[in-house]
């Protein structure tokens, strides 16, 4: 195993044992060279984009399923370049990422959780789930931590942090606790509990690669920063437990993996009662999966993260970015790494920034962050003072809410929508404490903005406005949760009509307070 750290503090002594397990934490202080800190630093995001190339075609395509040994994956040469100039859009949780390291780069390492937000908000790309949830809310002056939470936002357990909290962990070297200050702070733009945590965790591995060369370590070290009594530290956990038991049986982790996912609550209203899997519990187990059975080898990590399925290039990119930062982008096999390097000097879509300006600011900032938190610079080295990884606060989103059976309202949820002049609209009854409509606004001008009003047991309950612009909508028509537990009633007034104008029909989800147990009994 090669050794990664070039320089430690005299008479300290960081153990290997032969089979692989580091056994002692690292040391109080580690020195590298600074040519060794860029080096992990490009190494973590050269990671990111080979992953998310390499899953590129068989996204969301595989939910609940592992994609077959025998199904060919294209990483053939000029893919990367090819997909960065003719498919940008793939790469959205590198410049999400980029917008908070370029955010640290103009305002400085103190930058306000709202000016992260505003920039998130405002840019061009689009976006979706708990991330447009944020941007809408956002845009309608609901600032953090309220944008990401799930009363405001349906999401909050879904995967968009995970996907872009590597550069956390990649300013954050050796630093996990300064890493989950940093999450905490942009985490919470769009996320919350488990959503959160994914990248609390994500960033931690980040963290720790730079001072570990052990993958086991790096994945059970990290999870130090998740507290115990959360669901992502159980998902999380089975994984590791079960790997232990058999560290060269992905396929019996996945299953496990499914097993609890089989039996939890989902809440992303799109995945309620369906097989799409955006949850972030699951989907980090996805990468542990690649990271511990692929035993440090980059390959193989990538392709068993891909292979199982879900955000299948999202993925294979974190354990990419984690594993590229342990080794080095100096130690990526050249078989992936050609492919990056002929794309080095290509922006990203939607940004003006490419990857080499990317590796000079994750640098710049790396060493700041090193400066501000005891560390030191001197010649050609750098000294990190180390952290032992702590748990960040308890947060679970949607304690007490469980979905109940969807209720049928045909193909057309236009009814339920009164125009101004028309008193009554069709009601939805529902019993529960909550309800959910997963939908959208249609109209022939993209400028368009619906404008509405609830009516819960007849009382008007809020005012809201579905915009018919992609980047701007609302992920979903609807949502309210914490109502008395009881019979409700609902119905919509449609404030500003026109013809044209249509709200697309999706599922109606009430919530109850207890999960939705058959008893088939003698039946």
């Amino acid at each position: 195993m090669k050794k990664l750290l070039n320089t430690l503090l005299a008479g300290v002594v960081l153990l290997l044992p032969s089979c692989g397990t580091q056994t002692e934490s690292i040391p109080a202080e580690v020195t590298m060279s600074k040519d060794t800190l860029m080096d992990k630093i490009k190494g973590g995001w050269a990671g990111q984009v080979i992953g998310v190339s390499y899953g590129a075609l068989t996204e969301f395509k595989f939910p609940g399923a592992i994609i077959p040994d025998n199904m060919p994956i294209d990483y053939s040469d000029g893919c990367i370049k090819n997909l960065m100039i003719n498919n940008g859009g793939l790469y959205d949780d590198i410049y999400m990422d980029l917008t908070f390291v370029n955010a640290f780069e103009q305002h400085g390492l103190d930058v306000s959780a709202d000016t992260m937000a505003l920039a998130f908000a405002n840019a061009e790309y689009p976006l979706w789930h708990a991330n447009q949830a944020a941007r809408y809310n956002i845009l309608r002056g609901i600032m953090p931590p309220e944008s990401g939470h799930w009363i405001n936002n349906p999401h909050a357990d879904d995967i968009d942090y995970q996907i872009e909290a590597d550069y956390a962990g990649l300013m954050s070297p050796g630093m996990p606790n300064t890493a989950s200050e940093i999450s905490d702070k942009v985490g919470h733009i769009m996320n919350y509990g488990d959503g959160w945590y994914g990248g609390v965790y994500i960033g931690a591995m980040y963290s720790l690669a730079f001072v570990s060369d052990d993958i086991e370590y790096i994945v059970t070290e990290a999870l130090k920063t998740i507290p115990e009594k959360s669901h992502y530290y159980r998902v999380i956990s089975k994984v590791i437990e079960t790997y232990k038991a058999d560290p060269n049986d992905w396929r019996q982790a996945w299953a496990e993996v499914e097993k609890i996912y089989a039996n939890v609550a989902k809440h992303c209203p799109e995945g309620i009662y369906h097989t799409v899997n955006i949850d972030a519990a699951y989907n980090s187990a996805y990468v542990v999966i690649g990271l511990l059975y692929g035993h440090g080898d980059f390959g193989k990590t990538v392709d068993i993260s891909t292979r199982c399925g879900s955000d299948s290039d999202c993925n294979p990119a974190s354990a990419g970015g984690v594993l590229g930062t342990m080794i080095g982008y100096s130690n990526i096999p050249a078989f992936w790494l050609d492919n990056v390097k002929e794309a080095e000097d290509i922006p990203f879509t939607y940004t003006d920034i490419s990857l080499n300006k990317t590796y000079d600011m994750s640098y710049r900032q790396a060493l700041q962050v090193i400066d501000l938190n005891g560390g030191s610079t001197e010649g050609d080295d750098v000294t990190i003072k180390t952290q032992r990884p702590e748990p960040v606060r308890l947060e679970q989103s949607f304690e007490g809410v469980y979905p109940g059976v969807p209720i049928e309202t045909g193909n057309n949820i236009d009814q339920f929508f009164a125009r101004p002049g028309q008193e009554t609209a069709k009601t939805i009854e529902f019993e529960g404490t909550g309800i959910s409509l997963c939908g959208g606004m249609g109209h022939p001008n993209n400028a368009y903005v619906g404008e509405f009003e609830a009516i819960i047991d007849g009382q008007p309950a809020g005012k809201f406005t579905l915009p018919v612009d992609f980047r701007t909508r609302c992920y979903d028509v609807y949502w309210k949760y914490g109502l008395p537990k009881g019979k409700h009633t609902i119905t919509f007034r449609w404030l500003n009509p026109e013809e044209g104008a249509q709200i697309w029909p999706g599922k109606v989800i009430p919530y109850t307070d207890t999960p939705f147990v058959q008893d088939l009994g003698s039946k």
